[in-house]
């Protein structure tokens, strides 16, 4: 089946050919770790890991890199950690291991290749000396920029001129530029901030050549597939690609750029000034997004409700709705095993530029048929869902609701004595009482025989 993904680059949608398809490639910008991970930063490393889970389904596991960079030196990491009085290491490695962590919660595959930009300052200084070499780069007072007016076709990926990029971007303005839109390489380095040494001196690398260096070292000077969100495309994926067809003298970087739509929470901007400002652990941990915590795996299904080049808006109501499909498709997939392949039909909308909400329509039309739903699950998780027992689903949304499970079993208990003894009222208040909590009962001829989390409410 036929892979067609839009690009940015030519603004439109095609097949996909990769250049090796014994080595798929695959880039996508990761975390700056000086701070918890937002629930739109999430929102790329699900789309790629969807992306990464069927690039394995279509070409085999063993033949899939999927690089996501953490980026562990940046001036944010430098004022961070100074206003917390802690080492630089010692705050990237906290962020960066928490990271891990709560993007692990939302189901998603370890990449192939996890590169952090501090290992990788001798590929950052190959690449700026051979940019300096063919007269795309200049030194001026311990910095290295890259002169944008030599490339002729700088603005490509963004396509528009340089004059439309500037215009209200933030560009700073230094003596030593010789071009207004030159941007940084290296730059210098304070005593007391973190440097390497360097042809022009104890420095630091400037963030567009980070990426340039680490997917030039792991998947080659030209590779598949770059992905990141739509506010990367410019500056920071336009000088990617500036440096890195430049510095190697090619006419691509990656052949496909991929990039995600925005954000927002309840109908605004996310904003710590606004106080809708969530975490991935918010979400996960806290009661702050709803009143209650979320299984990692509704935050998932959530976001893949909406065509990842659209624009989502994150509400309760959505996770809500996400929530009760899955405790339906978890009920029906009771006893059932997966089939050893996903459905066609599924394929067909996800092999469309990652169509996950026509594929979503797929599985419930899946799950509706009983002989159906073998492909339904198998479908399911090469979407990232449905990887536990319906058993074990149960268990998490009831840890996840911040029940006491002894307390919601003694009400349970109490029930069941008042139905034996025929106290019909006391039974139908206890009832109400677990259903405005969330509590949802099974009853059967023996009395109640187990209960699982819905939706809080009035009975």
């Amino acid at each position: 089946m036929a892979l067609r993904l839009y690009n940015t680059l030519t603004r439109r949608k095609d097949d996909f050919t990769p250049l090796d398809p014994e080595r798929v490639r695959l880039y996508v910008c990761g975390p700056t770790v000086y701070d918890r991970a937002h629930i739109g930063n999430a929102r790329p490393v699900i789309v790629f890991d969807v992306l990464f889970r069927l690039l394995r389904h279509l070409y085999g596991p063993d033949h899939v890199v999927y690089a996501r960079n953490i980026t562990d030196i940046d001036d944010k990491i430098i004022a961070r950690a100074a206003e917390r009085g802690i080492g630089i290491g010692e705050l990237t490695e906290g962020t960066a291991r928490g990271f891990a962590e709560d993007v692990a919660a939302l189901g998603t595959l370890r990449p192939s290749i996890e590169p952090r930009a501090t290992d990788h300052i001798p590929e950052m200084i190959a690449v700026t000396q051979r940019l300096v070499a063919s007269g795309h780069a200049y030194a001026a007072e311990g910095h290295v920029l890259f002169a944008v007016g030599s490339m002729a076709d700088y603005g490509r990926l963004s396509h528009r001129t340089l004059d439309e990029m500037l215009a209200g971007a933030r560009v700073e303005v230094a003596p030593y530029k010789r071009g207004e839109g030159d941007f940084v390489l290296w730059k210098p380095s304070a005593p007391d901030e973190p440097g390497w040494d360097s042809p022009w001196g104890r420095g630091r690398p400037g963030w567009h050549l980070e990426c340039s260096a680490m997917s030039w070292k792991h998947l080659g000077e030209q590779f598949d597939i770059h992905g990141g969100g739509l506010d990367l495309i410019f500056p920071h994926h336009e000088n990617e690609v500036a440096q890195s067809c430049c510095a190697f003298d090619t006419p691509f970087m990656a052949q496909v750029w991929m990039h995600n739509g925005f954000l927002q929470v309840e109908g605004q901007k996310m904003s710590k000034s606004l106080g809708n400002f969530v975490t991935i652990r918010d979400l996960l941990d806290t009661d702050g997004f709803g009143g209650r915590a979320w299984p990692g795996e509704v935050l998932r299904l959530a976001m893949l409700r909406t065509h990842y080049r659209q624009p989502i808006d994150w509400t309760v109501k959505a996770l809500e709705e996400a929530e009760r499909t899955l405790d339906r498709w978890y009920g029906l997939s009771e006893g059932v095993a997966p089939a050893a392949e996903p459905a066609a039909a599924f394929l067909g909308d996800l092999t469309d530029d990652l169509n996950t909400p026509g594929a979503i329509a797929a599985l419930h039309g899946l799950f509706s048929d009983p002989d159906a739903r073998g492909a339904a699950v198998a479908s399911a998780r090469l979407l990232g869902l449905m990887q536990d027992t319906p058993a074990a689903w149960a268990g998490r949304r009831q840890a996840a609701s911040g029940l006491d499970r002894a307390e919601v079993d003694a009400m349970i208990a109490d029930r069941l004595a008042a139905r034996q003894a025929k106290l019909w009222a006391e039974s139908d208040r206890i009832r109400d009482a677990l259903a405005t909590m969330g509590v949802v009962i099974k009853d059967n001829k023996d009395g109640t025989t187990s209960w699982e989390v819905g939706r809080k409410g009035p009975a």
